[in-house]
């Protein structure tokens, strides 16, 4: 099982080595500048090491919440230091709420109620479960 968690962690970090690579070369050709194989090394690795220390707020917000998966919630909390990200998540989410209420067939209306599973609550919609670690 080592070998499986391994092989996934390099494959996704190989993913993100060649995403990172791709975003690169588009801005060095926008901009008629170069970038070395070792910058875009690095540049990886800061992505790498940004998304692991994400990860693990999300799952201590979520945790701290009584909570086994990470919502929306976690996630504006996250971007609390940054006001305009913040408020740009926040919007985003409004958007996606408007637009799955109207996308509601006319009987799922009554199931949102007291009790019900219609999806009306904080944190609701979006979330992901957080990992055995």
């Amino acid at each position: 099982m080592a070998d499986t968690i391994e092989d996934d962690r390099d494959r996704l970090k190989s993913a993100l080595w060649y995403a990172v690579g791709q975003i690169v070369d588009e801005e060095c050709m926008r901009r008629n500048r170069n970038a070395t194989p070792q910058f875009i090394g690095a540049l990886t690795e800061l992505v790498w090491t940004q998304i692991e220390n994400v990860a693990i707020d999300l799952e201590s917000f979520a945790n701290h919440a009584a909570r086994s998966v990470v919502t929306t919630e976690d996630v504006l909390l996250l971007a609390r230091k940054n006001p305009d990200l913040q408020q740009l998540m926040k919007e985003y989410i409004d958007e996606r709420k408007t637009e799955r209420g109207v996308r509601k067939p006319a009987g799922a209306a009554a199931s949102s109620g007291r009790g019900g599973r219609g999806g009306g609550g904080r944190g609701r919609g979006g979330a992901t479960r957080i990992s055995g670690r």
